[in-house]
């Protein structure tokens, strides 16, 4: 990425942000937009928008930019969030600085948050993020972004993987696809009992393109339901399906609320339902 900077892709803050754990002063990067940068391409079944490299500008990656991160201490959180950790959140996260580093440092030994992001450092993020937001209270919804992060992660160690397919990043991406099945899951489960209620004005994502809302919420749950949950014991495997079609049946309004959901959500909600079902009715035909 950083050999495209002689056409201007991205751009640094003018002023600088200074870290709240160790009062480090850093420069946030962030994707420039307009000109032909981003060409959409398809929308994944996991919400993922691709997008079609530039002659220009060539392949962009606009998630890598998404989360801050201190170039020191490797505190990690979205900007809306980065300067509003309490006192006793930072102090958790200055306790956990040394083992945060270690952990990161052990999949990617070079990284470097002063300069123009690559791959690495995008996917470096989000998993710095699914621990720091570890340390956060709950009207900050740490669980769901626990969830957002752990899934973008995937996909971001996908991406790596399909261009060093022999550093095991494969390994990386299945990890944080379980990460981001089980917190979509306690993120649903904690909204509903009241414990972590997610509002209306939350960006869900999951990807930049669009906020599908809580909608979004349930769609990813239910796929990752259906996807990343257990598979070798049948009986678990039916209940998992089973909660999976009850999660997805919450998407379906009639008449009104229906209408007014995102005509992507309710296909692909459709057809993720059709197929839970049809392997379930393979699971009683086989039993």
């Amino acid at each position: 990425m950083s050999d495209m900077q002689s056409v201007k892709v991205t751009f640094f803050s003018k002023n600088p942000i200074e870290c709240p754990l160790c009062n480090t002063k850093f420069y946030k990067e962030d994707l420039l937009s307009g000109r032909g940068r981003l060409i959409a391409g398809d929308l994944s079944d996991e919400l993922r928008r691709f997008y079609e490299p530039s002659q220009k500008y060539g392949e962009l990656l606009p998630l890598i930019y998404t989360v801050m991160v201190c170039p020191s201490c490797y505190y990690a959180a979205y900007a809306a969030d980065f300067k509003e950790v309490s006192n006793d959140a930072l102090r958790e996260l200055k306790e956990d600085t040394d083992q945060r580093i270690e952990s990161i440092s052990i999949i990617f030994k070079e990284l470097d948050f002063t300069t123009f992001r690559e791959l690495p450092e995008g996917a470096a993020s989000f998993f710095l993020a699914t621990r720091c937001y570890d340390y956060f209270e709950s009207n900050f919804y740490p669980t769901f972004k626990r969830g957002l992060s752990s899934l973008r992660a995937a996909w971001l160690f996908d991406e790596l993987h399909g261009k060093y397919s022999g550093e095991n990043y494969d390994y990386l991406r299945d990890l944080f696809y379980r990460k981001a099945h089980f917190f979509y899951l306690l993120a649903q489960e904690r909204s509903q009992d009241g414990q972590e209620v997610l509002e209306s004005g939350l960006n869900y994502g999951p990807d930049l393109d669009n906020n599908y809302s809580y909608d979004g919420l349930l769609y990813i749950t239910g796929l990752l339901e259906y996807k990343y949950g257990p598979r070798s014991d049948p009986e678990k495997r039916t209940r998992a399906l089973e909660n999976g079609k009850r999660i997805i049946s919450m998407l379906f309004g009639t008449g009104k609320a229906s209408k007014s959901k995102p005509s992507a959500i309710l296909e692909k909600a459709k057809d993720l339902y059709e197929l839970m079902n049809k392997e379930l009715k393979e699971q009683q035909v086989g039993g």
